[in-house]
């Protein structure tokens, strides 16, 4: 998917094979103060509110080992996915990407977003577990990136379930999610950075290092 190619002088282009046809959804809106947020709010989004209020307590915002334990508690309640539960690496990982105002916390419409997606990819997940063993084998992976919107080339996918899979060559809930989670982050990052549309961004060391490390 990504062709990387470092410049000598400090800058690198990346180019990108059918980004065009990545659709991401809807970025979590720019924080505002909660007041106004809870002022223009819809019916859902209040409700939602509530929720994360028990979820995240008093700060309102989600830590990776709050985050982990939510989805670890919620997860464990699902016995047809197989999973070995979020870990904290993972977690820290998704809140990172996730943290568009680098606070080290997700905050409420952070959170929702990420909630949002979770729900979304789920209902792909079973739906191509089709042996129903509760995780995804190599023949089922290409069918549930495309469905979850990532359009990427066999080599790619060679790839990403080289990172992901376990020792027997199945991926679980928890590294689906994982991977779901980074790879919609990557690609936002370059849509964003792609000013002109045409598949192709400039940046420097710094810049990249600061999209890379903290993800």
């Amino acid at each position: 998917m990504f062709v990387i190619k470092a410049v000598l002088k400090g800058v690198i282009d990346a180019a990108t094979e059918g980004m065009d046809q990545y659709q991401p959804s809807n970025p979590p809106p720019q924080r505002r103060p909660q007041v106004y947020a809870e002022a223009h709010e819809s019916d859902e989004e209040k409700q939602f509110r509530n929720v994360f209020r028990k979820l995240a307590g008093e700060d309102m915002e989600v830590s990776p080992p709050e985050l982990m334990n939510i989805l670890n508690r919620i997860i464990g309640k699902h016995g047809d996915l197989k999973t070995d539960g979020f870990t904290i690496e993972n977690c820290r990982s998704m809140v990172a990407v996730m943290d568009s105002d680098s606070t080290g916390k997700l905050g409420f419409h952070e959170f929702k977003y990420l909630w949002d997606n979770i729900k979304r990819w789920q209902c792909v997940y079973k739906r191509y577990d089709r042996d129903g063993s509760g995780s995804i084998c190599q023949d089922e992976l290409q069918g549930a990136i495309k469905a979850a919107g990532f359009p990427l080339n066999d080599q790619m996918l060679k790839l990403i379930f080289r990172r992901y899979s376990d020792e027997h060559g199945n991926m679980d809930f928890d590294n689906y999610v994982s991977c779901l989670v980074r790879l919609d982050a990557m690609c936002r990052a370059f849509k964003t950075l792609d000013k002109d549309n045409n598949g192709k961004i400039k940046v420097n060391v710094e810049e990249w290092l600061q999209l890379t490390m903290y993800s």
